[in-house]
């Protein structure tokens, strides 16, 4: 039985293959299933008792949120690898993650307020989910901001790191947020003890989205750190050049 050594592939160069060969899977992998589930949660699942029709953005809400908090976290775990080991690879895939962890926070707060307008008859309201929400757009959208305004890409993985994990204290309080403070955002939509009754058609739908969704951010997070990864080569080549160079 061949042993697969899976430490080789910290190395950007060995990685990059890697990426290589994953990226049209899961891109591929991910449109079907996003494509299935809104099959499931636009034609099969039955309309709720209560929301009628209008509880169907939850099929995009749900999945969105979810990921928007998941992504922060695996971020954050990059980041703090990158400190912990000073590993450049943890880096440039913080960095990939970034926007992809925005795109879906963003995509949670726009679909919640399309959810919210007939459920509550607001747009928005300041309420604890929401905010907190609105908090971590803020917190990928620093993130990005700081790395391109530091000089030294080193320099600017370091801080990028620090502000991550001061943000992960955020997420709990997204999570909880329904449980410590009164809320109008309606509880978890899935778990033990949630309160909440969902068919099995439903559930299925949910599923089947957030796995789309999380093949949707493999495949792009995957391209986008193969072209960090160039950048980063190019940079450092000129730098040398540039050092090189007889006076």
């Amino acid at each position: 039985m061949t042993r697969v050594n899976w430490f080789r592939y910290a190395s950007p160069s060995a990685f990059d293959g890697l990426a290589k060969r994953l990226v049209p899977v899961f891109g591929i992998t991910a449109v079907l299933l996003v494509c299935a589930g809104l099959v499931i949660g636009l034609a099969i699942a039955p309309a709720d008792a209560l929301q009628g029709n209008v509880y169907r953005i939850m099929f995009v809400h749900v999945p969105a949120a979810w990921m928007s908090m998941f992504i922060y976290l695996v971020m954050a775990a990059y980041c703090a690898l990158d400190l912990v080991l000073n590993a450049r690879l943890s880096a440039m895939m913080a960095q990939a993650l970034a926007p992809t962890g925005a795109l879906f926070t963003f995509i949670a707060l726009v679909s919640g307020a399309f959810w919210g307008k007939p459920a509550w008859g607001t747009w928005w309201v300041w309420d604890a989910r929401l905010t907190s929400e609105l908090i971590l757009l803020f917190l990928y959208a620093g993130f990005m901001t700081l790395h391109a305004a530091i000089d030294g890409t080193r320099r600017a993985d370091r801080a990028c790191a620090v502000l991550a994990l001061i943000g992960v204290v955020n997420i709990p309080v997204i999570f909880f947020s329904v449980q410590w403070w009164y809320t109008l955002h309606q509880g978890p939509s899935l778990g033990f003890g949630s309160g909440v009754a969902m068919s099995a058609s439903m559930v299925c739908g949910l599923v089947v989205m957030t796995a789309g969704f999380w093949c949707y951010a493999i495949a792009v997070v995957l391209a986008r750190v193969r072209i960090i990864m160039r950048a980063r080569e190019r940079v450092s080549s000129w730098r040398i050049h540039i050092e090189e160079r007889p006076a």
